[in-house]
């Protein structure tokens, strides 16, 4: 049922966004060089690893310098980049990743392997599920990185505190895991976006 509502909505999302997109799309080309999108290795549903697309938001080659964007602070981000983070439109591609079956609307954020080599047998549970565009913690940490900018250590404090607490409320999703949840959680983040 939840991969049929996945297949429906990505596709009315396309369609819906199809404007947009071609927006960003000349937005991101007319003011900086390199990609249209970015495409990052995660992790998927049994473990297995998948391209997640997105906009570009940073200058060519930055994730070799971290993983990890931190708020104001991060001069590698694009000044287009900036506000497609901040509204979330720079997820907009996932929407093919939920099409073509590798992702869900609704779902545990993928993370990167790196991550996900550290989680002990109970937080591996999450990938028991498709990854999603949005989840309980995501709406949670949705300014991930403005809480990361306040830190001395950013990456450490994501593995031990904010990775942590994400991966407790993907858990409680995966128990509660039904249509109703799965409606609830989109519903509620389409809020936050527009009150934002």
């Amino acid at each position: 049922m939840i991969r049929g509502l996945d297949v429906i909505f990505s596709l009315l999302g396309i369609i819906f966004f199809s404007p947009v997109l071609l927006i960003i799309t000349l937005l991101i080309k007319l003011t900086s060089s390199g990609p249209l999108l970015y495409k990052q290795h995660r992790v998927g549903i049994f473990n297995s690893d998948f391209k997640v697309f997105k906009f570009r938001t940073m200058k060519v080659d930055s994730d070799k310098l971290g993983l990890l964007t931190v708020g104001g602070k991060d001069s590698r981000i694009t000044t287009v980049g900036y506000y497609l983070r901040k509204f979330k439109l720079d997820e907009l591609p996932q929407l093919f990743n939920v099409l073509i079956g590798e992702m869900s609307l609704v779902g545990p954020r993928p993370e990167v392997r790196k991550y996900v080599n550290l989680y002990n047998p109970e937080q591996l549970k999450i990938l028991t599920i498709r990854p999603g565009i949005t989840d309980w913690a995501s709406i949670k940490y949705r300014d991930e990185n403005s809480i990361l900018e306040k830190s001395a250590n950013p990456e450490q404090d994501y593995i031990d505190i904010i990775m942590p607490d994400k991966i407790q409320y993907n858990l409680i999703y995966i128990e509660n895991y039904c249509v109703g949840e799965y409606l609830k959680i989109i519903f509620v983040t389409i809020w936050k976006i527009i009150i934002r």
